[in-house]
């Protein structure tokens, strides 16, 4: 028994249509993975940005325990002003750290935290600057390019002990 010649190029155009689907089909899955891990890297930066705003809490709460040593400015980490946004001179290791006592345990606690949190690369880092009344701005610094964000990242926290 012989098939109709329009029977035979159907069978073409079926295996056509079922090509298309499966590239259409592929082409929706890859966008999809592309958008999962656009997601994932703003969690992770995310992430990064809490973490180093808990770390930045971390020392006041040092400092609001230490409170004569900070009004001493022994936890100052370089020379600032409190009105500016400009950079304090910050600790990127704990080597950095030169006070001893409870001031070098908190700070050296504080920059291996930073490290633990952020990174251990030499860009995460922390800053302090306090006056003699109290008032205190604390940086913590870290790159975000890992994370899909913009590189250097600052968490900049101001408050009065």
């Amino acid at each position: 028994m012989r098939v109709p010649s329009s029977q035979r190029s159907q069978g073409g155009a079926v295996i056509l249509e079922v090509l298309v689907s499966v590239l259409v089909l592929s082409l929706g899955i890859f966008g999809m993975v592309g958008l999962q891990l656009r997601a994932l890297k703003g969690n992770n930066s995310s992430f990064q940005r809490t973490q180093a705003v808990m770390m930045s809490y971390y020392i006041i709460d040092a400092m609001r325990v230490d409170v004569a040593n900070a009004k001493a400015l022994s936890y100052n980490t370089g020379e600032g002003s409190l009105e500016a946004d400009d950079e304090i001179p910050a600790l990127c290791s704990t080597d950095a750290v030169s006070a001893s006592g409870l001031v070098g345990a908190n700070q050296t606690a504080w920059v291996e935290g930073i490290k633990a949190a952020l990174g251990p690369d030499s860009s995460s880092c922390g800053a302090v600057y306090c006056s003699a009344e109290g008032e205190c701005r604390v940086q913590v610094r870290w790159d975000d390019t890992k994370a899909g964000g913009l590189g250097k990242q600052i968490v900049q926290t101001v408050t009065k002990l």
